[in-house]
């Protein structure tokens, strides 16, 4: 058994292939650093179905033989390590975060769904939860499985404007809302990523509407909010870049939209949110400590996508 100090410390569970804290992103200092949370991954697979033009992935999973094509590891090893780490019975409660290297529904079709395999692991237990992202719409299994009270469920979603033309090959927007909506329906906590928001023009009517269109079918437990970002890595990895015109500030994590234009895509949709639906549970993805003091927003308190 892990000492407190040993556990308090925990970076990885086993050799760190399945279960590793996500801590890539410094305490922030300067007014230019950005603000991103620890959190653990479950690295269950790698890859995505989709080509979103600024995909992370095809610079993260460059070196890999598929790169960024969907590969799923052993599932008897990912138990192996998920009941490794649930027998740290003094580890505070985490969310494990299955869409940080894979859209968490690309197996959905498969002969094993990753979501009965996950979710049945998890329901054993009452203390961590396990957090699916995507921009998927395959949500069968999820409807037909029960208990699932340690899963969350994120939606990724953007104006449709922007998705059309970026998210290649990604699901409508609209559909993807009605998977949320059905999703919620089902007694799952739903949480609603947008990112990355881009300034193109009339950006301000089509976030509106995107949010529009949100609430009309939910009313998400939080919603995180990012706007567009490439690190070098990405930059290189993508095919498309025509992206690229909007990016002119550099931060500790890649190139960013000028300040005062991110800031005023942020601050337009935080006061629609809360003017219009009076909601308030809204933070920011890895967006720089400058910006959440500008926004009078505490990133001490942040509770984003990612954690509890």
């Amino acid at each position: 058994m892990l000492s407190a100090r040993e556990i308090g410390s925990l970076k990885q569970i086993k050799d760190g292939s399945i279960i590793k804290k996500f801590d890539k992103t410094p305490t922030p200092i300067k007014p230019t650093d950005v603000v991103c949370p620890h959190f653990f991954e479950l690295k269950w697979a790698t890859g995505c179905p989709f080509d979103c033009s600024w995909c992370y992935l095809k610079g993260t999973l460059r070196f890999l033989p598929q790169k960024a094509k969907p590969r799923v590891k052993d599932y008897k090893k990912i138990e192996s390590h998920l009941r490794a780490f649930f027998a740290l019975s003094d580890h505070p409660k985490e969310i494990l975060n299955t869409g940080e290297l894979a859209d968490s529904l690309m197996c959905e079709n498969s002969g094993q769904p990753f979501s009965n395999f996950i979710i049945s692991l998890f329901e054993v237990q009452s203390k961590h939860k396990v957090l699916f992202l995507t921009k998927s719409v395959n949500i069968k299994n999820l409807l037909e499985i029960n208990p699932h009270k340690q899963v969350v469920m994120s939606f990724s979603l953007n104006a449709d404007e922007v998705a059309r033309k970026w998210e290649k090959g990604a699901p409508r927007v609209l559909d993807r809302i009605e998977a949320a909506k059905k999703i919620q329906e089902a007694s799952y906590e739903t949480r609603i990523r947008i990112d990355p928001m881009i300034p193109v023009p009339n950006w301000e009517q089509y976030y509106q509407k995107l949010i529009d269109q949100i609430f009309e079918n939910i009313f998400p437990e939080r919603i995180t909010l990012g706007s567009l970002r490439g690190l070098q890595s990405t930059i290189n990895g993508s095919s498309d870049k025509s992206w690229l015109k909007y990016l002119s500030e550099s931060s500790n994590w890649g190139k960013k939209v000028e300040f005062k234009l991110r800031y005023e895509m942020y601050d337009k949709l935080l006061n629609y949110l809360l003017k219009k639906y009076s909601y308030k549970r809204v933070a920011l993805c890895k967006e720089t400590k400058a910006m959440w003091k500008k926004l009078g927003l505490d990133y001490k308190k942040i509770k984003c996508n990612c954690i509890w």
